[in-house]
């Protein structure tokens, strides 16, 4: 038994090299087939034309158009991902309880096609889903306010049903046991024991999407 053990062990780690030497030659290969201007990268004129750029960037102008215009920028910036990130929030969790498993008895004859769903909106960026939006509700923060929202909600809705279904069923089996209906025993047992852990996604998708709004730029 000791040594078929070790044989097999011997194996898996000959196959993980062997795969991460196949990673390596694709990487290698990815580099060579690119045709990288490495030479042009390094050149003395681009090396100028970076300085320039970051001294311009660390001597910022102060006039009051400017100023007024960065200042109405930022917000509409901070806007953009506060609503993008309140809409996921909030179909975010609809589509996580019934993409969610609540307990072992629990058919969850939507979860899978739920979990579908959430996959295909993350699976799209937010540039993608922008560009895609552009078309009908033309340029604009609001554009940009659907892109980060339905990007968003894929991410803090699978999220959000991985917490469900790690949240301890203790509180929701008790009441399960006393015949309360699994919609209060989702308000009243379970959502109080994964709220913080809802807002630290939250907030922490808020945090991305605030640069991604700075990206977008719609």
């Amino acid at each position: 038994m000791r040594a078929r053990a070790k044989e097999a062990l011997f194996d898996w780690r000959c196959k993980s090299c062997w795969f991460v030497f196949g990673l390596i030659v694709l990487t290698v290969a990815s580099f060579w087939t690119l045709d990288l201007q490495w030479a042009k990268f390094f050149s003395l004129d681009a090396m100028k034309k970076m300085g320039k750029f970051i001294a311009e960037l660390t001597n910022p102008t102060f006039e009051s158009a400017f100023a007024k215009k960065l200042v109405i920028a930022s917000l509409e910036t901070l806007a953009m991902s506060a609503l993008g990130t309140l809409i996921a929030v909030v179909f975010g969790l609809l589509l996580a309880v019934p993409a969610s498993k609540s307990h072992a008895d629990d058919r969850a004859l939507w979860r899978t096609p739920t979990r579908l769903i959430l996959n295909a909106l993350r699976s799209i960026p937010e540039l993608v889903w922008a560009a895609l939006l552009l078309i009908s509700a033309g340029l604009g923060p609001f554009a940009g306010t659907l892109a980060l929202g339905l990007h968003t909600t894929g991410v803090l809705g699978r999220l959000f049903a991985e917490a469900i279904e790690n949240a301890p069923p203790g509180p929701a089996q008790s009441l399960r046991v006393q015949g309360v209906p699994e919609g209060r025993i989702f308000l009243y047992a379970t959502l109080p024991q994964i709220v913080p852990q809802l807002m630290s996604y939250t907030l922490y998708r808020w945090e991305n999407n605030i640069r991604a709004a700075a990206i977008l730029g719609v």
